[in-house]
């Protein structure tokens, strides 16, 4: 038996919402939730002169955990997107493009990790805004590159920044098709943004069923109230032989 935690978390580019670049802020929210495995969205990292312009070797190196970086684009010369912070190494570490043309470009960052004898397939996302894009990226999930790749042989969690505040056609395939479970259900609430005055579910995890869910929460404290306009989502699993 395994015990692990996993959170999600939006940085917003380590900008929050009192309009500072921070990302020293961000870590010790990080430190607070203290999880395995983080799956990022929004990062940005910078060849600038100091070392937390890029964030994604800072915050890796900040919390002594290995990094994998899914770019999804340039921001300012920098690379912009999806990080998964681990505190074991990585076995395999693959971006895949989900993106809808004319629309921003998005990428499912795989990474799979291995915990015990199983290996953990981690499919960190951050998806679009418009409804018809996300209907689009639902069924590019499904696709054999993705979530119906053969050389999956684990469980899968998928999670990150879904955009979808109702019960829309991604998590409706992902629960349907995988039989995948939505964390949902094991939270005692789920609005987490704006962080200050939550009224909206932005941020979601799914995860296979060979996986029990021992708690849930957003956590909220003053730092992270301030950090980014999303709150980290958390929960601790258990994986059985």
């Amino acid at each position: 038996m395994h015990r692990f935690r996993i959170a999600t978390y939006n940085i917003h580019k380590c900008r929050g919402v009192d309009g500072r670049v921070h990302p020293e802020r961000v870590a010790r929210v990080l430190e607070e939730v203290n999880a395995d495995i983080v799956s990022l969205q929004e990062v940005v990292s910078h060849e600038g002169a100091a070392i937390a312009d890029h964030q994604a070797d800072y915050l890796a190196g900040r919390l002594g955990l290995f990094g994998a970086m899914g770019e999804t684009r340039k921001h300012h010369g920098g690379a912009y997107g999806n990080l998964t912070l681990s505190r074991w190494d990585f076995k395999l570490v693959r971006p895949i493009d989900i993106t809808i043309a004319g629309r921003e470009q998005r990428v499912a960052l795989r990474t799979d990790i291995r915990l015990g004898g199983h290996i953990l397939h981690m499919f960190n996302v951050h998806l679009g805004t418009a409804v018809r894009e996300r209907r689009q990226q639902a069924i590019r999930l499904v696709d054999r590159d993705l979530l119906r790749a053969i050389d999956i042989s684990g469980p899968r969690i998928v999670l990150g920044d879904f955009n979808e505040w109702v019960r829309g056609l991604v998590t409706r395939t992902l629960v349907a098709e995988f039989h995948l479970t939505d964390l949902r259900a094991h939270l005692p609430r789920a609005r987490s943004y704006p962080a200050l005055l939550p009224f909206l579910n932005l941020d979601h995890i799914y995860f296979d069923h060979h996986l029990r869910v021992e708690k849930a929460f957003f956590h909220r404290s003053r730092r992270s109230l301030i950090a980014s306009d999303h709150l980290p989502l958390v929960a601790d699993l258990v994986l059985t032989d």
